[in-house]
């Protein structure tokens, strides 16, 4: 299964070899750990990876439903579906964004973030539709106060901790993607920034038992961030498509309007009123004002840090729009032609002319 074109053949173990089959070494190990069910004696290692783990069946008004928690053998799940996402990404990149740089003809540098728009679209599109499904079917969407209520939300449902697994991978997954796909240095520190920023606010929601919150946090942030990568794509196939961004800049506003106030309804009122106030790591119960006071410290410095990058992204687009306006004024007014200026002797001769021509019009009347 190969997902790059061989155009060149490098020597194995070399650094290129890596880059141009990572794909393929990752599909590799993924059917090894495949392999590793079919026999008993590694069944059960190869299930760690696999499935999730720490179920526990419980009793309900519906029947025996398996519930899960959260340990560090995640560790081995997160690390398989890393490979999956790896996989993935080559399989979107060779046989759907490659196919569509080949006949938009972009430069490199427009190439590079229309590859990262193609990928991330893919992405947010599925998480957010997947994110909207789960609260549906919970119940959270219909109904807000269970996002605080009964805390701590120790017990998972199958799809919120598959989905909550699958998300770590996909920004882990993320960090090596920078190397394999040669992403240029001016451009690390950006995608750095929010990998670190998606993987830190994950992962506070994951272990804080604070899954529902996070749900619909990630779901606003996909949906927001959707718009604008399909805004860039659409503005690298033809400039004059920038009506989009208009679009995405009321929804960025308005979901970091709606982030800010479901953090402080949830956790600065809702969990500040429980009744279970304290730390327990065996009853994993995180409802205290320090902790409280931190998650809602670095959701609001980071809505804050992305609105100052949005004031600067709107007021150099604003820059740039005077710029071109002033610029196309600049050479209307040099096509425009200018009124030929006479002699004064010219002048002269036409008075002498008119005066004239009325004196003798006049004579003859």
């Amino acid at each position: 299964m190969a997902f790059r074109r061989r155009n060149k053949s490098y020597p194995f173990f070399s650094q290129e070899f890596l880059i141009q089959n990572h794909a393929d070494i990752v599909f590799s190990l993924v059917i090894f750990i495949l392999i590793g069910l079919m026999f008993e004696a590694t069944a059960k290692t190869a299930i760690l990876f696999i499935q999730p783990q720490y179920n526990i069946s419980t009793q309900s008004p519906e029947g025996e439903v398996t519930l899960y928690q959260y340990g560090w053998r995640d560790w081995a799940t997160i690390l398989f579906y890393f490979f999956i996402t790896i996989i993935l990404h080559a399989v979107v990149q060779e046989y759907v964004l490659d196919k569509v740089n080949r006949r938009l003809h972009l430069s490199k540098s427009k190439n590079t973030k229309f590859n990262e728009s193609g990928q991330l679209c893919v992405f947010h599109l599925v998480s957010s539709v997947w994110s909207l499904y789960i609260l549906i079917t919970e119940g959270y969407l219909f109904h807000p106060s269970s996002l605080w209520e009964n805390y701590p939300h120790v017990h998972l449902r199958f799809q919120v901790k598959f989905f909550y697994l699958t998300q770590l991978a996909y920004w882990l997954h993320a960090l090596p993607e920078l190397y394999f796909q040669k992403v240029r240095k001016e451009e690390v520190p950006r995608q750095l920034q929010y990998i670190c920023l998606y993987l830190l606010h994950i992962s506070a929601a994951y272990l804080l038992n604070l899954s529902r919150v996070g749900l619909v946090l990630l779901c606003l942030q996909y949906l927001s961030e959707m718009g604008f990568h399909i805004a860039r794509m659409f503005y690298f196939t033809d400039e004059s498509h920038q009506k989009m961004f208009d679009v995405w800049a009321v929804c960025f506003v308005f979901t970091r309007m709606v982030t800010l106030t479901l953090m402080f309804l949830a956790v600065g009122f809702g969990l500040a009123r429980a009744e279970n106030q304290g730390l327990d790591w065996d009853l994993g119960n995180f409802n205290t004002v320090l902790i409280r006071m931190t998650v809602l410290l670095l959701v609001c410095l980071t809505q804050s840090w992305l609105l100052w990058k949005f004031i600067r992204f709107q007021l150099r687009r604003w820059r740039e729009f005077r710029h071109e306006q002033a610029s196309r004024k600049r050479v209307a007014a040099k096509q425009t032609p200018r009124p030929l200026k006479r002699d004064s002797r010219e002048w002269t001769h036409t008075l002498e002319w008119v005066y004239s021509t009325s004196y003798a019009i006049v004579q003859d009347q």
